[in-house]
């Protein structure tokens, strides 16, 4: 795919939806760094029930080290791999508190210093708290930027490093959200809705 198209499909998104929103819910930082922790394995619309139990409850480090291992794996246990979960967040809520003084750092190797920050979540936390141009590749990523010819490549970190470099500066604080949309609701992983999608004339996908 040449650049130029690149540049009309992100065009389309943006005349489309010019502010996109995460689907996860919060109210702070660390209640959105804890979402995306959460959402490891998991949907958006789970950890939105989770969480609007569990943020009532404790929403800051020092509630959450509060409430302990075992209460806090009481009002997680329905989402996937719950246990190591509910062990990160208590870590890394302690980490926050006594390393960053309870603020959330605003750089890579500190994020991902942190147990169950890896790479995806630290972009993301990045990308929406810090605005910076960062692309996190999860499963839909991946997926509609291997599909469409975007930008093709055979594991994410493949993926992520053409994005980075093909990508206008002035789409990549939104990019991460118009693809995970797209891939979510229109270029689902088994029944592509080709008729309905905004980009169809300019994507590459030879089986539409």
């Amino acid at each position: 795919m040449n650049k130029e198209k690149r540049y009309k499909i992100l065009s389309l998104f943006q005349s489309k939806n010019p502010v996109p929103q995460t689907g996860l819910v919060f109210s702070s930082p660390f209640e959105l760094l804890l979402c995306v922790m959460l959402s490891a394995q998991s949907t958006d619309i789970m950890v939105n029930k989770i969480t609007k139990i569990l943020f009532k409850k404790a929403n800051t480090p020092e509630s959450i080290l509060l409430l302990g291992l075992d209460r806090l794996k009481s009002y997680i246990k329905n989402i996937g791999l719950y246990n190591i979960k509910a062990l990160n967040i208590l870590r890394t809520s302690f980490l926050i508190l006594t390393k960053h003084k309870g603020i959330i750092p605003n750089n890579r190797i500190e994020l991902e210093s942190f147990p169950g920050v890896g790479r995806k979540t630290s972009n993301i936390v990045l990308n929406i708290l810090f605005k910076k141009k960062t692309i996190a590749v999860d499963t839909h990523v991946f997926r509609v930027s291997n599909r469409t010819h975007f930008a093709k490549g055979k594991n994410v970190k493949e993926v992520e490093k053409k994005l980075i470099k093909v990508v206008p500066d002035i789409f990549k604080t939104n990019f991460h959200s118009w693809f995970i949309l797209h891939g979510r609701y229109v270029c689902t992983a088994r029944k592509i809705k080709c008729s309905i999608c905004l980009i169809s004339k300019l994507c590459e996908f030879k089986k539409k």
